[in-house]
């Protein structure tokens, strides 16, 4: 996530504002432009592509960065929609797997729980009086928990891949409720560009996890 914040804007309002409505609907359609790209990078993805793809997405995500703080508005879209291509590589060889496996409905059934979970999530958001930087906070010391205990775990495999899978998307849906806050917050200063990044690579996260879980049930 973003670290620039700025205290202009409330961690938490009683009712949506007029100027979150139209924040949030450029939020959306920035997001759903690059979930189609991503559809195309996946479709285009070679067996090999999935290391070159994770390269690709996290230098864009600090050119990213340094667009957003240059102001470079028109960069920033261009680099978050280069990101989501690039994106498609990364996880494209792991989807062909599982259609390979399972069948296409496995990754449309995914992609529809994902999208409807994100739905709701965008509306619990919407209806609570939420402290975003609180949820998120708490949400981040998580991941970097999770992430610890999942490198422990290639070597002593103690956590079993639905299980991190279950913890992986209970993180991801709480960072989910407190990107979808933020931007009900006025944003906290963030460009439209950079809170779509946030809410993208929460729906990747929620949508691999999903995959997995699916994938476990098939396989017993």
């Amino acid at each position: 996530m973003n670290d620039f914040r700025s205290n202009s804007f409330p961690t938490i309002i009683d009712v949506p504002r007029e100027e979150t409505a139209s924040l949030l609907s450029k939020v959306l359609a920035i997001t759903a432009f690059g979930f189609l790209i991503t559809a195309f990078g996946v479709a285009t993805a070679p067996a090999w592509s999935t290391l070159p793809g994770l390269i690709a997405v996290f230098a864009l995500i600090f050119g990213i960065n340094y667009a957003r703080r240059a102001a470079n508005h028109g960069l920033a879209l261009g680099l978050f929609l280069t990101l989501t291509y690039f994106m498609g590589w990364e996880i494209g060889p792991l989807i062909q797997r599982y259609i390979h496996n399972f069948g296409t409905a496995i990754v449309f059934n995914a992609a529809t729980t994902t999208g409807a979970g994100m739905a709701v999530l965008g509306c619990i958001a919407y209806l609570f009086n939420i402290n975003y930087r609180k949820i998120t906070g708490i949400a981040f010391a998580a991941l970097l928990g999770l992430i610890v205990v999942g490198i422990v775990s290639m070597f002593f495999h103690f956590l079993s891949p639905d299980t991190y899978s279950w913890l992986t998307l209970g993180i991801f849906s709480l960072l989910t409720v407190g990107d979808f806050a933020r931007i009900r917050a006025g944003g906290d200063g963030q460009s439209a560009v950079s809170l779509a990044l946030s809410i993208y690579l929460d729906a990747i996260n929620i949508f691999l996890a999903v995959l997995q879980l699916s994938g476990g049930r098939r396989r017993n």
